[in-house]
């Protein structure tokens, strides 16, 4: 069984063709209402949750949270910021971030 899961309403269910999503997606940080439009902004809404910037591997982007066994690891290039990456954000940072359509 291979898929994306999609939230919805409360709903939880698969996707089994994630091209099925209808409409683009994109990460916004519930507090501020800011749209992450690239990795500047994200890497400074994260700083200020207590998240650090780990530079060991150079083909991505990590953070990792020092209270937790975390680590957000993220595509170098934005333009491949997906929407697994961003649920993956969103389950780390819970009441932080949303997953909004477009």
């Amino acid at each position: 069984m291979s898929g994306v899961w999609v939230f919805k309403n409360g709903v939880v269910r698969l996707v089994e063709n994630p091209g099925e999503c209808h409409g683009r997606k994109m990460l916004v940080h519930v507090p501020s209402n800011d749209v992450i439009t690239s990795y500047a902004i994200l890497e400074r809404k994260l700083s200020s949750l207590g998240w650090e910037r780990y530079y060991d591997e150079p083909s991505l982007l990590q953070f990792h949270k020092r209270s937790t066994v975390h680590l957000i690891s993220l595509p170098k290039d934005f333009n491949k910021f997906k929407i697994m990456h961003m649920y993956d954000i969103v389950v780390k940072n819970r009441n932080e971030f949303e997953v909004r359509d477009m």
